[in-house]
């Protein structure tokens, strides 16, 4: 279907709506709180009991502004609960990991299908399914599939029908929202919603409608699915470009934030800050997926992959020159998680960083982190005060946290990964 934008506002229905939420990670829970906000009787599931758990008491198992007050009203008020089981539902929303394999690089949608198949067994005639997680083009089709061969007795979306020939509306809608700000951004950022038919891009939109007051651009799902990786590759490139920046002034004795901070006042010039490398789970991962699916044309979208997955080892190998120089010497790390300021440590760079480092030089590592509580660190791991490892011989500031901003610039030899004191 061509582009097109949903503007109206939908009535509430005569009748409250069940919206099942199926993955209470880091989307599905700010999500389902945000949507049980706005009058629908949210069930979210996940196969974790601990954190269905926490959720029925009110409470959050991630760090995210805003987020549990929001939980703990809509829990108190009846409109949002959790369990283990998926529900019979208006509307199912699927919002599980979509990583991909370590050793190739290529996507695992093993959560999106087993979603799948346990939202048929639930799903009656009717019902809305979304897909939010991020997908290579083609696996909401595949999604289909699984729920078609599992419940035969139903009519799902197929090439060629019509919304009259089709018994459950599927579509695909991906987040575009960034830790420590998502509630914020579930409210105001335009949103693309692909509907494997038009009447389901529609009623996805009317949800997302009751969630956002930003645009919504309705279009089919395969478009949808490429656009979500269109916006991460796009994104992991121009970090690329500014973190081989970084390699190549390291080379030539020049100091990357002064060049690119001069650069930056050309008037249609705007380089990126380099990092300790690109973690997270979109920008890490997505791109790979574009790679996977279109391996000889994405040169330039596999380049960047390479230069952001090179950079923690580039700087493991620059710490430990220092550290094999004097073997008396310790190092402080700075940050483990994969941002500044959130407790999220999925694909984190410096964490890797910090990681190889403590292998490689058993005792003679400290981390700093204020989100320690939230990571099941390993047993390598040697997490210290602030003040203890800024005091450290060597210092490498991996992840800029604000609180890391408010100390003075250490005495000892730097390695500033982040542009912490720049």
């Amino acid at each position: 279907m061509p582009l097109t934008l949903y503007a109206e506002f939908q009535p509430r229905p005569a009748e409250r709506q069940t919206l099942c939420i199926v993955g209470l990670g880091y989307i599905g829970l700010p999500t389902g709180a945000a949507l049980a906000d706005a009058d629908y009787n949210v069930i979210g599931v996940d196969i974790d009991p601990a954190i269905v758990e926490s959720v029925n008491a009110g409470k959050v198992h991630i760090i995210e502004p805003g987020l549990e007050p929001l939980v703990a009203r809509v829990v108190r008020d009846g409109a949002f609960r959790a369990q283990t089981t998926i529900p019979e539902a208006d509307v199912y929303l699927i919002t599980v990991p979509t990583p991909v394999v370590a050793e190739s690089n290529r996507p695992d949608l093993s959560h999106v299908f087993a979603a799948a198949r346990a939202v048929a067994e639930a799903v009656r005639p009717g019902a809305l399914v979304v897909l939010e997680s991020t997908s290579p083009v083609g696996a909401t089709r595949r999604m289909i599939d699984i729920m078609a061969s599992a419940r035969p007795e139903l009519r799902f979306p197929q090439p060629g029908a019509d919304d009259e020939a089709v018994d459950v509306d599927i579509a695909y809608s991906p987040e575009r929202v960034i830790p420590g700000k998502t509630l914020n951004e579930l409210a105001s950022n335009a949103r693309i919603v692909g509907g494997a038919t038009p009447r389901a891009a529609r009623r996805a939109a009317a949800v997302y409608r009751a969630l956002t007051q930003g645009e919504l651009l309705l279009t089919d799902d395969r478009s949808a699915e490429f656009v979500k990786l269109t916006e991460n590759a796009f994104r992991d490139v121009n970090i690329a470009f500014a973190n081989e920046l970084s390699l190549i002034c390291d080379r030539m004795g020049l100091n990357v934030w002064d060049v690119i901070q001069l650069a930056n006042r050309h008037p249609r010039v705007e380089i990126l800050k380099p990092g300790a490398g690109v973690g997270g789970h979109c920008i890490a991962v997505d791109p790979w997926f574009i790679v996977d699916q279109a391996p000889e044309e994405a040169k330039l979208i596999r380049a960047a992959r390479e230069v952001n997955d090179h950079k923690p080892a580039w700087l493991t190998d620059k710490v430990s020159a220092m550290l094999e120089l004097d073997p008396e010497a310790r190092l402080g790390c700075l940050g483990l998680t994969f941002k500044a300021d959130v407790d999220d440590f999925r694909e984190s760079p410096a964490l890797e960083i910090a990681l190889r480092l403590s292998r490689r030089f058993p005792g003679r590592v400290v981390c700093a982190e204020p989100f320690a509580e939230a990571l099941k660190a390993p047993p390598e791991i040697q997490v210290v005060s602030l003040e203890e490892a800024l005091v450290q011989p060597i210092v490498a500031a991996l992840v800029p946290h604000s609180a890391f901003r408010q100390v003075d610039r250490p005495a000892g030899v730097l390695v500033d990964a982040c542009g912490l004191w720049q």
